[in-house]
């Protein structure tokens, strides 16, 4: 693809008009008050899909240093008579993103064009238009400025430009051991979260499992206090099933709550429901109602019901600070201190049907805030696991990125970015593995400490299995 233009401003503040071979970007004549005319300067149109789970999305990007309200902003396609108007009270901080859903008010076909306007509906700000369906996505890179190209799907978060990282082997051994009684826990087995000798299972069946050390090596239910056959989960309500898929701690550990991310309700299939809920575990019923739920659908570009929240983890605010992480909501370093009481840390989710990661501080009133939207890079986050000892963050994918692991810490922009790409096992067959734990460091020896993946589908009769990464 070609690449784009520089614009300058003319004294009368009319941008000429730019255009580009193939997908196409155009800058039209804008002519506006000095306020609006150096705002609109700043937003561009960013990412454009118009095929896959999420088709018909335009996301604008903010390159400038100051907020911008975009509130009554118009989209559109080649079509004047289609507008999709932005929501009053949008407004997009500097280096933020922000994605629209635009198919109840038009569809991007495989030859169109996105448009941007003022609220004038007059006044063009930026558009692009392209001659193919994205495959998945017309992506700018870099973000703002750069050329559109086909790239991952992002939308919400900076555009994948490509890591430059190539895969290598696992950083552990080549051997994978099963870590269960053969069809002890059946199909469906997610999210895992070890704390120390105890590990923590979300099975996508509205179950969360108590397991304690079988020997040396392997896994099974705790048999006291109710959890011989995991407990039932249910939402504040007590009604309706969690479709549960990751399961994650706080600083607190599980006498501070366990915290679930859940895709849907199973009593109702067919409807999104992207949720954190957080349960209290202390009690020997074998029915757990939800104490709080952060419903974070609307804040979430729209996905399949059975492709929503799969992983979850917790950071701590203190090893962000410490690393310069930078807030999105404000485009500022992240203050705690600024948010209502809350947990002490950022809980990050991951989106299976976008391979999205997005930040948020859950506040303790059932409200929050994001705070970070990354790219993973894969087709679709699987699994998200802290590791704390080495400040990074394990993404995983399941057999649809044949069982590929990445790690990500933070950059000297403030922002998650990949360290490495890594293939999983060579003992390990392709498994649907949706869970993935590491062990402490007190559990290193000879260099090495176990870490265990969940295997959805109970292939050959086991959902848990064992293998190593280096200390």
């Amino acid at each position: 693809m070609t690449a784009s233009r520089v614009r300058r401003w003319r004294h009368s503040l009319r941008v000429l008009l730019v255009a580009v071979a193939g997908p196409t970007l155009v800058v039209g004549a804008l002519t506006a008050s000095p306020a609006h005319a150096a705002a609109a300067d700043d937003i561009r149109i960013n990412e454009v899909v118009t095929t896959g789970s999420v088709n018909d999305s335009v996301e604008l990007y903010n390159k400038g240093t100051a907020a911008v309200d975009i509130s009554g902003w118009i989209l559109k396609d080649d079509n004047d008579s289609s507008k999709y108007a932005i929501a009053s009270g949008t407004t997009l901080a500097p280096g933020g993103f922000v994605a629209f859903d635009v198919h109840n008010a038009f569809g991007l076909g495989s030859s169109d064009e996105a448009r941007l306007y003022l609220a004038d509906g007059t006044t063009l700000v930026d558009s692009f238009s392209w001659t193919q369906h994205s495959a998945p996505s017309w992506s700018r890179c870099p973000d703002g400025t750069g050329a559109f190209g086909s790239a991952a799907l992002t939308l919400g978060a900076a555009n994948d430009c490509g890591s430059g990282i190539s895969a290598t082997a696992w950083p552990g051994s080549s051997s994978v051991t099963t870590a269960d009684t053969k069809n002890a826990f059946g199909s469906d087995m997610s999210g895992l979260y070890q704390e120390g000798s105890v590990m923590w299972a979300a099975q996508n069946s509205g179950k969360l499992w108590r397991l304690v050390p079988n020997g040396t090596t392997a896994w099974k239910a705790d048999t006291g206090n109710g959890w011989t056959s995991g407990k039932t989960l249910r939402f504040p309500s007590g009604s309706g099933t969690p479709d549960d898929e990751g399961v994650t701690l706080t600083g607190a550990g599980s006498a501070g709550g366990v915290y679930v991310s859940s895709e849907r309700n199973a009593d109702s299939s067919g409807t999104s429901r992207l949720s954190v809920l957080k349960y209290d575990v202390s009690g020997t019923s074998t029915t757990v109602n939800a104490s709080t739920e952060w419903n974070l659908t609307s804040d979430l570009p729209a996905v399949g019901s059975n492709l929503g929240l799969e992983g979850i983890t917790w950071v701590p605010d203190a090893t962000l600070t410490a690393a310069g992480f930078k807030d999105e909501s404000t485009g500022a370093a992240y203050a705690p201190s600024t948010y209502a009481s809350h947990t002490g840390g950022v809980f990050f989710v991951g989106v299976e049907g976008t391979g999205m990661i997005y930040g948020y501080v859950l506040k303790d009133d059932g409200t929050f805030t994001r705070v970070a939207s990354i790219s993973s890079g894969m087709a679709g986050v699987m699994e998200l696991q802290w590791e704390p000892q080495a400040s990074r963050l394990w993404v995983v994918c399941d057999d649809t990125c044949s069982g590929q692991h990445r790690t990500m810490q933070i950059n000297s922009s403030g922002a998650f970015a990949t360290t490495a790409i890594h293939n999983r096992p060579t003992g390990m067959d392709n498994f649907n593995n949706e869970g993935f734990s590491i062990s402490g460091s007190d559990a290193c020896s000879g260099g090495t400490k176990p870490v265990y993946w969940s295997d959805d589908s109970n292939d050959n009769g086991h959902a848990l299995r064992r293998g190593t990464i280096t200390c």
